[in-house]
This record gives C-alpha cells, structure tokens and sequence, in this order.
C-alpha cells in the first residue's frame, strides 16, 4: 500500500507540474581548460608544470563529482583517456581530436621543414548530460592565428571553435560554442612584445561575431572558453558584445559582468596589460587593474524567441585544489542560468545505448545502478522510455 501512495505521489505531482503555464528550471555550465599538453614536444618546453596524468584524473573526478549539465574543455589533448573514463556513464561527450607530440600514430614529423609543422588537433573536448540530445554540430578553424615557436606556440595546433546545437531537457534549444583564442607569453606581454597576439584575438573575435550572427535565430548562443583575452587589454566589447547588440536581432552579455560588476564592463586601455603569478592584472606602470578571468561565459538572446537569464556566477577556486594547489592552470568558470519553459513534465530524452542491458537514469540525467522507488528514465537499446521504478 505505502508503494501505491507512494506511485500515486509521483504522479499527481507530474500532472499537477504539467497544469502549471510556466515554471523556471535551470542548468548549470563550466568552462575548464585542463592543462592536457605534454611538458615537451621536440625540443620545445610546452607545459612542464602542467597536471599531468595524476592530476588529469583528479579533474575527471571534480568533474564527476560536481554534475554540471555542460562542460565545454581546453587543452583536453594527451591525457583525454585519463579524464573521460569519469565521464562516460553520465555525459555524452564529443569526437576528440587526438594528442599532439612526435609519437602520434600515424602521423610524420618533417623535420627538414619545421616551420610547416602543425598538428591537426584543436584541444576542445565538450561533454553534455545524457537527458541532453545533440543535433549538429561543427568544427572551425581560426583564420588567423600567430606563434609557431614562441609567443605561446598556438601556430603548433589547429585552434579555432565548435559549434553545437543542442536540444535541453524540456524541449529548450540552444546553440553553444566552444572555443580556444590565440594567447600570449607573460614575457611578451609585460614588454609589450603581443601586438602579434592582440591582432589574431581581434580577428578571432570578428571571426565569431560573424559567426554568431550567422546562425542567429529564434534559439539563445552560449558562447564559452578559454578566451585569453581581458576586456581590458582587446576590444571585446566594442568588437564582440556591442557588435552583436547593435544588430537588433539579439542581445550579447557576459555572465561575469552582468552577475558581478552591474553590467559595466571593464574599461579597454592602451598599451601593456599583464598578468603576475598570482593572476592579478597590471598596466604598463604597474598599477593594479580589476580582477578579470581569461575564461568567460557569455550569452546571447534572440530578439524573438527563448530568453536564458544567469542567476548565479563563480569561479571555483576552493573546490578545484589539490594538496593547496590548483589542479590545472585555470580554475573552473561556472554559471548557472534559468528559463521558463511550457508544459513541463519531469521527463526527458536520452541518447539510445548500443546495447538491449536497460540501464536507469534520474531526471537530471545522472546513471543510477539501483534505482529506488520514484520516477526514472529506463534506456534499453534504441528505445528510450519513462516508467516508474517500483
């Protein structure tokens, strides 16, 4: 008897759920670069103090523990089988494009012709939950990048973006970009040596306004990364932000700006920008500049269809530590955003198994081995039900 109150519950609570009009759910994003290169590729120093394969797996963990709905990666290159493993029973995740180094199967190093050498990867890995379906999606490559053998080496991979659309539990459709800019050596930087980098930045960020615009409709964008760039040092709002909203056809925002300093944007400078060991910023004469992360998450609304709003904003500086230290080079950018939905049912889609073994999902996605009574996701094979565990 207490079982059939208990399916009973369930259910009244769904049909009570579907009368509403609107109800606001939410989801929450990230964005991580994991420090994924090799400490040397030929005889170049490229990340010696970088997590390696210890550390990689404990970004796995934090990345299993902490549940985000999305998370769009970086550098995700040599140790991508040691982080995927924690994500494969609850994400989806993306095609990954391979390792770089001189031991890459089936790829030739010329070495009578060095300054042609460029691996066909671009470090960009993004995982999304199992009640989240992809419907197409892209690879793009930077037209303009700078530095094969210095001022960060980024002429070494095949940087550029991934475009996803994606349909979110309660029908929500969406657009998301994941991306990694062109950066700059701090030593460069502190002597105002990165005019080369600024500029590839800057294309970059035209490259992605044209983009966007261009695939505009009646969906939001969620545009996230490792930008390597400050509202302060490139002209991101100019470019990028105001370039967009000016269009009329939607509104740009980031998250950090809008949630943190009442929509006002760091002010653009000229000259020297850089950053110390202890990520503070700093001008030309070493005056301390607002606090700003190299990682951002900005979003996009359509004057004319689903609106996302972020309530929340952080940046995990306390959770992503290991022994006092950080686990990667960049701590973890977090937002959290809500939007109201029609109809809303409690239940979801999954991506089909390749395998008839039903497995149990909950409604927010996450794999459960022994499910207790209350309302699950069964996915067997290619069928995809909703039935209630008793």
């Amino acid at each position: 008897m207490k079982k059939l109150i208990g399916i009973l519950s369930a259910v009244l609570l769904l049909s009570q759920i579907t009368a509403s009009a609107q109800v606001a759910v939410q989801f929450k994003v990230a964005t991580l670069n994991v420090d994924g290169l090799p400490q040397k590729i030929l005889f170049i120093q490229t990340n010696p103090d970088g997590p390696g394969a210890d550390g990689s797996s404990r970004i796995g963990k934090y990345l299993n523990q902490k549940g985000y709905d999305i998370v769009c990666l970086q550098e995700d290159f040599n140790f991508h089988g040691i982080i995927e493993p924690w994500l494969e029973d609850d994400y989806q995740l993306d095609t990954w494009s391979g390792p770089v180094g001189t031991d890459v199967p089936g790829k030739s190093i010329d070495y009578m012709h060095l300054q042609n050498l460029r691996f066909d990867c671009d470090g960009l890995g993004t995982i999304w939950k199992n009640n989240i379906t992809l419907t197409n999606s892209e690879r793009v490559s930077w037209d303009a990048s700078f530095g094969k053998f210095s001022h960060a080496n980024d002429e070494m991979v095949t940087k550029g973006f991934r475009r996803y659309e994606l349909t979110m539990p309660f029908g929500i459709d969406i657009i998301l970009y994941n991306m990694h800019m062109d950066a700059g050596d701090d030593p460069d930087e502190m002597a105002g040596n990165d005019t080369k980098d600024r500029e590839a930045r800057q294309s970059q960020w035209l490259q992605l306004k044209e983009d966007v615009l261009a695939h505009l409709n009646d969906r939001p964008i969620l545009i996230m990364g490792d930008l390597n760039s400050y509202y302060c040092r490139d002209l991101i709002q100019r470019n990028f932000i105001n370039g967009i909203s000016d269009t009329g056809i939607g509104t740009a925002s980031d998250v950090y700006v809008e949630l943190m300093k009442d929509g006002i944007y760091p002010e653009a400078i000229d000259g020297i920008v850089y950053r110390d060991e202890e990520d503070k910023l700093y001008d030309g004469q070493g005056n301390t500049l607002e606090p700003e992360e190299l990682d951002k998450i900005i979003y996009i609304n359509p004057s004319e269809g689903t609106q996302i709003k972020p309530v929340a904003y952080q940046v995990d500086k306390e959770g992503y530590t290991y022994n006092g230290k950080p686990l990667g080079d960049h701590y973890p950018v977090i937002a959290t955003f809500e939007v109201m939905v029609k109809n809303y049912t409690g239940i979801e889609s999954l991506v089909p198994t390749d395998t008839d073994e039903p497995s149990y999902y909950n409604l927010s996605g996450q794999r459960v081995y022994q499910p207790a009574n209350g309302l699950f996701i069964e996915k067997s094979g290619k069928n995809t039900t909703k039935r209630i565990i008793k």
